[in-house]
């Protein structure tokens, strides 16, 4: 059966890195953005990231400029804005596209994984999920990825368990962390 573990990713400088290197983590994948509107989520990752690093929590950021060009900038000025206004520190990975014929495999398989179910209910929502429709009409069937932000939990043993788009409060990704990470493998 795949895992995460199956995959190689590239690191801000274009370094080859294998997922396999968080063997035996819980894992908190995110596509991310420095001009959207979800970016203030930065905050309450890294909060986590400190809290909760040590019972064996990693957070992997992907940043993404295919939502509205809200990530235009290069690696080191996206890296550089996380870590001045939000004081990162978890892994910041290499910029991706996480739709359309170039959707880095990664992705691919997490959102095959955990395929989207809905931004959830209430005027917000539905206004985000027609502009993401929009937005997303250029990559047809291998839209995978409906806006910045969404994270994937994944397992010590690599499996994706969950799926938490943008509009989810960052009070419940916590606490599907927490939960996991009290499992203890």
């Amino acid at each position: 059966m795949k895992t995460v573990y199956d995959f190689t990713v590239m690191d801000r400088q274009g370094n080859e890195v294998g997922l396999s290197k968080f063997q035996g983590k819980v894992l908190l994948i995110v596509n991310t953005a420095t001009g959207c509107g979800f970016t203030p989520h930065y905050e309450p990752l890294e909060a986590m990231y400190r809290d909760l690093r040590d019972s064996g929590l990693e957070i992997l950021d992907f940043p993404c400029n295919q939502f509205a060009n809200q990530a235009p900038g290069s690696e080191d000025e996206i890296h550089e804005f996380c870590t001045l206004k939000f004081g990162t520190e978890f892994p910041q990975f290499k910029k991706i596209d996480v739709n359309g014929e170039s959707a880095d495999p990664l992705f691919v398989f997490l959102a095959t994984e955990k395929p989207f179910a809905g931004f959830g209910k209430g005027l917000k929502n539905a206004a985000l999920n027609k502009f993401a429709d929009m937005n997303n009409k250029q990559f047809g069937d291998k839209a995978y990825i409906k806006w910045n932000f969404t994270k994937f939990l994944v397992d010590r043993s690599g499996k994706v368990i969950a799926r938490f788009e943008p509009t989810v409060d960052m009070k419940d990704v916590r606490a599907a962390v927490v939960a996991e990470l009290d499992k203890q493998g």
